[in-house]
């Protein structure tokens, strides 16, 4: 990439990187659940070595592959510098998830029984700084560009397989991710499906919402299984295949 820049939020970490160069290329990627950094200060949130490594700190193989697909479209990429444990960027301050007291099998003593004025101060030191420098980059790409927010999740929840291997989600606005899914349906390689393993519903598409449709620009969420990103090949590949896709998307959509 030919830039990169942090956003250093008020405790001296950064919330953000922005990878390339912002007002290049057609699409502005975003990433919130990129790294599973916990700041010092925060006492390693009361989490075993176990659960800091797990995908409830991060999206495991979600910055590679952004990044990956950030050179591929050769669109900038905006990347989450702390653990959504800490504060959970793809949330609003209202959400009861935003410092989530529990995540799958953990529980996260560091945000039991927190106070509002915690939660108020990492919402200003983590959440803001880093939707900022979205902002930011949205506004240097300008009106016709579009969102992509990139996630991943894990082959088995709560016991229960998950067969799908890629998502495509939106808020209320559905058209970018019905034109993706539809090309999915013509290469027929990945088991693709709108809507899951996620939807709105469970308060997942905030940064779509927040950055997308209110400023009235095409988004969509993709969520990708991590086994199929979990190496440095298969993500290269994983990502080729949503430039494609994405690209192939927009001259449907906007053509």
């Amino acid at each position: 990439m030919s830039r990169f820049e942090q956003q250093v939020d008020t405790w001296g970490w950064p919330a953000a990187a922005v990878f390339g160069e912002p007002g290049q290329g057609a699409f502005v990627l975003v990433c919130e659940h990129a790294s599973r950094f916990i700041p010092p200060n925060a006492d390693d949130l009361g989490l075993s070595a176990e659960a800091k490594l797990s995908h409830a700190a991060w999206d495991i193989g979600a910055l590679d592959l952004a990044k990956r697909l950030s050179a591929r479209l050769q669109s900038p990429l905006v990347a989450g510098q702390i653990s959504r444990l800490v504060y959970d960027c793809n949330r609003p301050l209202e959400a009861v998830d935003c410092c989530p007291v529990r995540s799958e099998i953990y529980d996260v003593p560091g945000n039991q029984d927190m106070l509002d004025t915690c939660r108020q101060a990492r919402f200003e030191q983590i959440h803001n700084p880093f939707h900022a420098a979205v902002s930011r980059v949205l506004n240097a790409a300008g009106p016709q560009a579009i969102l992509v927010t990139i996630h991943s999740f894990t082959p088995i929840y709560n016991g229960t397989p998950r067969h799908v291997e890629l998502g495509y989600l939106s808020h209320t606005d559905n058209r970018f991710a019905q034109a993706c899914l539809a090309q999915e349906h013509k290469r027929g390689r990945m088991r693709a499906a709108l809507d899951e393993p996620y939807s709105a519903t469970d308060g997942v598409t905030y940064s779509l919402q927040k950055h997308g449709e209110a400023q009235g620009l095409l988004n969509v969420m993709i969520e990708v299984r991590n086994d199929l990103i979990d190496t440095a090949p298969k993500a290269q590949s994983v990502a080729d295949h949503l430039a494609a896709t994405l690209i192939a998307a927009k001259k449907e959509v906007q053509p």
